[in-house]
């Protein structure tokens, strides 16, 4: 992982993608995201706080969820 980044600095983001990797950003109340580059970032709905900084993180790796049970019979 690399080091925080002030948010004013977003638009460099652009730059410092790489594969396998996407941008873990945080707000002032601590909550955070993982996103591409994209400028403007869209911000959650439930974010009350602006971002302050971000960084680059290694793309968690996905996980299967569980199976969707069967509908149940109905009398």
């Amino acid at each position: 992982m690399s080091d925080w980044i002030a948010f004013d600095r977003w638009t460099e983001c652009v730059g410092l993608e790489r594969p396998g990797y996407v941008f873990e950003v945080r707000n002032r109340e601590g909550l955070t995201l993982q996103t591409a580059c994209t400028v403007p970032l869209q911000l959650p709905a439930d974010w009350k706080s602006a971002p302050v900084s971000f960084r680059l993180i290694e793309e968690p790796k996905p996980r299967h969820s569980a199976p969707i049970p069967t509908p149940l019979k109905r009398p």
